[in-house]
């Protein structure tokens, strides 16, 4: 999934000067602008999905998340929360920042994710944007002098934007020693916070680890060269990252289904809802 690319182009749409820094409510008024664009392009193209049986699975999820995502900003700035379910069969998601977000249909439809594995994607997205990834990403860049100018061809293929339409601004420079383990690093966190969120929305932090073993079966990116090169951490690292983590999320996921978090019935390891018990009059 090609989250990074789409992170940092969006991020870097300000027509900034090199020694300029980039606040929170710059940047997510700015990015609002963008994902305007964004769907009224793919509104033209009658690629938004608003009714499909995925689109409405995906809506479902990540209404459960969104509480939580709100209660963990505190980034200082009132995210505008919003998703768009987009019909393609590309496998992507992505988040900018002020909380606008894109759903493929790709990515559940292709992996045939539950509704634990799809948490585990927007989870993952909703955190790159509480986290300000892409506000980091564009000051660093910007403070350390390696600007360059994003093109039309690479900010339509990182968003799907004609590149016409926005003011582009500061690009990332592919320096490996600096850029890329940042970017890895972001993509950790955006794991990791992805985890809690889903957890506490009552979701299994388990599937995140079969989300990536589904990847791997479709993209086996874990051959040394992806390793160095790569923005993004290899599959295998990610799982193994999840795994070391879920000691620490499993009880946040159990308590939640105690305090009354409904079972979803798609996941294998999902146990059958009870009944209600009737009360007594």
């Amino acid at each position: 999934m090609n989250f990074k690319a789409k992170l940092s182009a969006i991020a870097l749409m300000l027509p900034l000067a090199a020694c300029n820094v980039i606040d929170s409510a710059s940047i997510n008024q700015q990015s609002e602008n963008s994902y305007r664009q964004v769907v009224q392009q793919a509104r033209s193209k009658n690629v938004v999905d608003n009714s499909s049986p995925t689109a409405q699975r995906i809506r479902r999820v990540y209404q459960r998340l969104l509480p939580h995502a709100k209660a963990a900003n505190q980034t200082g700035q009132q995210f505008n929360w919003e998703l768009t379910v987009i019909r393609s069969d590309e496998l992507n998601a992505w988040a900018m920042p002020g909380g606008k977000m894109a759903v493929y249909t790709g990515i559940v439809e292709k992996l045939k994710l539950s509704d634990d594995e799809t948490a585990a994607i927007i989870g993952h997205e909703m955190t790159h944007a509480l986290l300000e990834h892409s506000k980091k990403e564009a000051n660093r860049s910007v403070g350390i002098g390696i600007g360059a100018q994003l093109g039309a061809s690479i900010l339509t293929a990182a968003t799907g934007v004609d590149g016409q339409l926005i003011n582009t601004g500061v690009g990332l420079a592919t320096d490996l020693g600096l850029n890329k383990p940042f970017s890895r690093k972001a993509e950790r966190e955006a794991d990791l916070g992805g985890l809690r969120l889903m957890a506490q929305a009552g979701y299994d932090p388990r599937a995140a680890v079969t989300v990536w073993e589904k990847m791997n079966r479709m993209n086996d990116n874990n051959n040394m060269a992806n390793k160095i090169l790569s923005t993004h951490p290899t599959n295998n690292e990610r799982i193994q990252l999840i795994r070391n983590e879920l000691p620490n999320v499993m009880p946040i996921y159990e308590q939640a289904r105690r305090g009354g978090a409904s079972v979803r019935t798609d996941s294998p390891s999902a146990p059958a809802a009870k009944k209600p018990a009737r009360r007594r009059r």
